[in-house]
């Protein structure tokens, strides 16, 4: 009888070791997601912004070009640092836009450039809550005993999303 029990508490604790994973693991690729998201987003909008900026910087186009063709695809480290290139020109677009009173007074351009910052936030908070994720993902996948559970299930450990080191420069404006 006693074995029964043991069997049965055995049973039942592998059975929640593997849903915690797989909540953990689906967890993580929501979080992926949302970033992900948040990075569509933001490529929609920066064809809208460098349309209507165009008009009024023309000589400008080198900054321009830049925003417009940076895309944001690859592996994760690829991702944060063409995520981090588009961040630094939209700062360099908005710096621009500082020598241009009609382009900073157009309220096209404003909106956009409203929606832009707030998608800049919503993908910073994005890459924050997806960096807490995987890293109590990892955590679980390395602690005894969900560790034999997620080797049998050949969970990995997941990458954080990081800019390297020789991309967190400062934003240099130039006018």
């Amino acid at each position: 009888m006693i074995w029964i029990i043991i069997l049965v508490v055995i049973i039942l604790g592998i059975i929640f070791l593997y849903n915690y994973l797989v909540k953990l693991n689906i967890r993580c690729q929501n979080a992926w997601s949302q970033i992900d998201n948040q990075l569509k987003r933001r490529a929609d909008l920066i064809p809208n912004l460098v349309e209507v900026t165009k008009g009024y910087a023309k000589h400008e186009s080198e900054v321009l070009t830049k925003v417009s063709q940076i895309r944001t695809e690859g592996t994760m480290s690829q991702i944060a640092k063409q995520s981090e290139e588009v961040s630094n020109s939209l700062n360099n677009l908005f710096a621009l836009a500082e020598g241009y009173p009609d382009l900073k007074a157009n309220e096209v351009f404003k909106n956009l450039q409203i929606e832009l910052t707030g998608t800049e936030d919503k993908i910073a908070f994005a890459r924050q809550f997806y960096n807490d994720t995987v890293q109590y993902y990892n955590s679980a996948i390395m602690m005894f005993p969900s560790n034999i559970m997620a080797k049998i299930l050949k969970y990995n450990e997941r990458e954080y999303f990081k800019v390297a080191d020789e991309d967190k420069q400062e934003v240099k404006v130039e006018l």
